[in-house]
């Protein structure tokens, strides 16, 4: 996300209230979110070991399943577009108490979800409903008073987003289990990586090599970008359609190719000394490797699990990338070094080993339970370690001193 001048100013007269919290979009968002993806892991490990119950008439595994998509990610996004937009369409960013309302509406989802036993789990489902549609008109009014047309495509997907989420809602409230709109919410997701990603990871890397003197700079945005994006988009429409058929295998199959290629042409090898740019090519190496393990599990039904692709998305590609663009996004914005530290390089080894963990618990069934326990408790280190680091950066003041992008 890059700053201007304006955004500066801004941030300062904003930041020199009392508390800066509520000033930009990525403070509460990405601090509620870190907070949440610990606490919603651990409620499910120990729903796993039988220390409680979880989501009471909603079930556990859908309510587990929602928390990482809807819950978790959803704050990542709502903290990224609150703080993009302004500077896509050159507006003031949501403050002050819209946006305490906003992220209020997240937080009550949250709760509901955890007292669903008196009352059963409908008032749970219409709270955690508001958020997203709330989000997706904030959005759609900023983009389209900035006439803003290029950005319309991460609004629909963010509509997209939206309309899984209720539909998950529906699923589980009528047929006991969320089988097609979870397809649905992890498309949206990757389909904001895929287009996103495509924005800012050749636009960092070509930034930071320009500064490093390499002659080994990112391809610009091309005919393999949106073949790429083409191919990957009809892959992820059959696979909620048809999620076993040969033809959505060999539309995986294509994907994964295209996809490394595309990441390929982003230079990151040479970025390699620079954790804060690496870390956004690893993450979105998750993408093809998600759709190259789909196609597996289709066509050798016996060596992978059908969950494997899910999880390089879910924990791969979602926690990785959001965790990198959390990690760049809060020191860039509270006007610190854009350089990864010995302990940012640790979250994201965590994240990784997390990933890697609940990739391995679809493959080696004999071990399925000590390996999703360890990812659980890699994916709350990682997120406890960001938290230490960045909690006080997200709660306090931006820091004078302004480092270009």
């Amino acid at each position: 996300m890059q700053r201007s001048a304006r955004e500066a100013g801004e941030a300062g007269r904003v930041t020199s209230a009392a508390s800066p919290i509520f000033s930009y979009g990525f403070r509460p968002f990405f601090l509620g979110a870190a907070i949440w993806a610990i606490l919603s892991m651990a409620l499910w490990l120990g729903s796993l070991a039988g220390l409680w119950q979880l989501a009471s008439g909603y079930g556990a595994l859908a309510w587990h399943g929602h928390e990482m998509m809807f819950g978790y990610a959803s704050a990542v996004v709502a903290g990224f577009l609150l703080t993009a937009v302004p500077n896509w369409t050159g507006s003031l960013p949501v403050a002050g108490w819209r946006l305490m309302l906003l992220f209020a509406f997240w937080c009550l989802g949250r709760v509901a979800f955890l007292a669903t036993g008196p009352a059963g789990p409908f008032p749970a489902v219409v709270i955690d409903s508001l958020f997203l549609p709330c989000l997706l008109l904030v959005m759609a009014r900023e983009i389209v008073a900035g006439r803003n047309w290029r950005n319309l495509k991460p609004l629909a997907l963010v509509g997209l987003l939206a309309a899984a989420d209720i539909a998950y809602h529906a699923e589980v409230l009528i047929a006991g289990a969320p089988n097609v709109a979870i397809r649905v919410g992890v498309a949206a997701l990757i389909a904001l990586i895929m287009l996103i990603g495509g924005r800012i990871i050749p636009s960092f890397t070509h930034n930071w090599l320009s500064r490093m003197k390499s002659r080994h700079l990112p391809a610009s945005f091309g005919r393999v970008d949106k073949l790429a994006l083409i191919i990957s988009g009809v892959a992820l429409l059959l696979w909620i359609v048809m999620p076993a058929a040969a033809a959505t295998g060999v539309l995986f199959m294509m994907a994964a190719i295209v996809q490394g290629v595309r990441l390929w042409r982003w230079a990151g090898v040479h970025a390699w000394r620079e954790p804060l740019v690496l870390v956004l090519h690893l993450g979105y190496a998750f993408v093809p490797l998600g759709f190259l393990l789909g196609a597996i599990a289709i066509f050798l039904p016996g060596a992978l699990a059908g969950t494997a692709a899910l999880h390089a998305w879910t924990v791969g590609a979602v926690g990785l990338m959001t965790l990198a663009v959390m990690t760049r996004a809060t020191r860039g914005h509270s006007g610190r070094d854009l350089t990864a530290s010995t302990l940012t390089v640790a979250t994201y080894a965590a994240i990784i080993a997390a990933a890697v963990l609940r990739i391995a618990a679809g493959a080696f069934p004999l071990g399925t339970m000590g390996l999703l326990e360890a990812a659980g408790v890699a994916w709350i280190a990682a997120f406890a370690l960001f938290l230490f680091e960045y909690a006080p950066m997200l709660a306090g003041p931006r820091l004078e001193r302004i480092q270009p992008e």
